[in-house]
Parts: structure tokens; C-alpha cells; sequence
């Protein structure tokens, strides 16, 4: 297996973030469909291509055949029932960190955030649901349905086979911190949402160690899907009801 040094870990999640990010940045500008739906779709075909390429190339090395098989390595089988329930169990304690951090956190970068967003067009703030149903019922459900599959299933699956299973698995350093590191490193690629790293850190480092320890990657995968469909079911009955 091709070992990675923190300077390859940190290239490996910069990079894809900062083509996103700068993509979203720069056509925002320009952007006449709703924000979300326009960094789903650079989401699409920017991060999801060059995170699984990544992977694929780094199967190539460590097994001889482009596949996904380099996310999985020292990975173990754990009953569906039980990957369900841990996933669960998190999931609601990542529902009282919302109820309860998030809004602390929220408060502090109030004033920072106001500022960020008052330099850039209004539809850069995801939270303005006003905004959003300005358009027309058919591009508002169209948006519904791509910010669901993308949000709900394809980003949360990718990111977590390539955050928990490729990164986690292929750094050099094997220590009980490094799952947390991955997940401090996750929070903070979300350069399109940079207030929320208190609350993203508390509510994924716990379930990227129960993963790494019980060796499956599929507990933090039903984990992160939980959270965006939770996520999904607030958007669409904020834009459509």
C-alpha cells in the first residue's frame, strides 16, 4: 500500500476544494439558476470526478486495476443491523449538537458571517429561502430533486469512501488521533461553509473513530447520508411549501 505523508494528505483535499470553491465563487457571479443548484452541479462534475479519480489511480498502484478498492483496505464485514443502529445512535446526537452547539456557534460568527455574505450576490446565502423560491416552480423542484440525490446520496458517499476509507486508511501516521485528524481536516474543506467547523468536528469526529476502530466504513457512510436527507427534507419543505 502507497503510504501518504500529511504534505500528500493535505494536497489530496485541497486541491479538489479549492477548484470547487473557486469555481463556485467565480460563476456565482454570473449565476441565474438557485446557488444550490449551481454547486451541486460544479459539485458533480468537479469534486465527486477528481475525489473518485484519485482513488481509482490509487487502487491502480496498490492492487494493479482501477477500483475502489483502496478505500476499503483492512476493512471488516459488521452486520447491517448493527452498522444501522450505530449510525443512528450518532445521528441523534448530532441532532442535539444541532439543537444545542450550532446555534452557539451560529451566534458567534453572526457578525462575520453578515459581512462575508454582504460583498457577494444574495443567492450565495443558502439560508434564503426567500431568495430561492423568487424562481419558477419547475427549476424549484428540479433543485429539490438534484440537491437531493447530490446531497443525500452521491457527496456523502464520496466524500466518506474518500475521507474515512482512502485518507484515513493510506496516511502514515496509524494512531487513534487519526480519524480525528480526518475529520478536522473534513470540517475544514468545506470552504463554501466556513462557520460551521465546531459543530461539523463534534458531530463527525466521534463516529469517524467508532468507524476507524470497528474498521468499517460504512457506519460513517449511513451516518453522513442520515445527516444531509435530514438536511434535504428542511430544504425542500422551506422552498416548496
Amino acid at each position: 500500500m502507497n503510504k501518504l505523508d500529511t504534505k500528500g494528505l493535505l494536497l489530496r483535499i485541497l486541491i479538489p476544494t479549492a477548484v470547487l470553491s473557486l469555481s463556485y465563487l467565480l460563476l456565482g457571479f454570473y449565476c441565474n439558476i438557485p446557488y444550490i443548484l449551481l454547486f451541486c452541479i460544479l459539485g458533480t462534475v468537479i469534486l465527486v470526478p477528481i475525489e473518485l479519480g484519485i482513488m481509482l489511480f490509487a487502487s491502480k498502484k496498490d492492487y494493479g486495476t482501477y477500483s475502489l478498492k483502496s478505500a476499503f483496505a483492512g476493512q471488516e464485514k459488521i452486520a447491517i443491523w448493527k452498522v444501522l443502529i450505530i449510525a443512528f445512535v450518532f445521528f441523534g446526537i448530532a441532532g442535539l449538537l444541532s439543537a444545542f452547539v450550532a446555534p452557539i456557534e451560529n451566534q458567534i460568527f453572526a457578525e462575520m458571517r453578515s459581512n462575508v455574505l454582504h460583498l457577494l450576490p444574495i443567492g450565495f446565502d443558502w439560508t434564503n429561502f426567500e431568495y430561492v423560491k423568487t424562481f419558477s416552480k419547475p427549476i424549484l423542484i428540479f433543485t429539490c430533486i438534484y440537491y437531493g440525490i447530490f446531497n443525500g446520496l452521491v457527496a456523502p458517499i464520496t466524500e466518506e469512501l474518500f475521507f474515512r476509507g482512502y485518507l484515513t486508511s493510506h496516511y502514515e501516521k496509524q494512531t487513534w488521533f487519526t480519524p480525528i485528524l480526518i475529520a478536522i481536516l473534513f470540517s475544514l474543506y468545506h470552504f463554501w461553509l466556513p462557520f460551521q467547523n465546531v459543530f461539523r468536528i463534534l458531530a463527525f469526529a466521534p463516529v469517524a473513530y467508532v468507524a476507524y476502530k470497528k474498521k468499517n466504513l460504512y457506519i460513517s457512510i449511513c451516518f453522513h447520508c442520515f445527516c444531509n436527507l435530514f438536511s434535504v427534507v428542511g430544504f425542500v419543505s422551506a422552498v416548496l411549501r
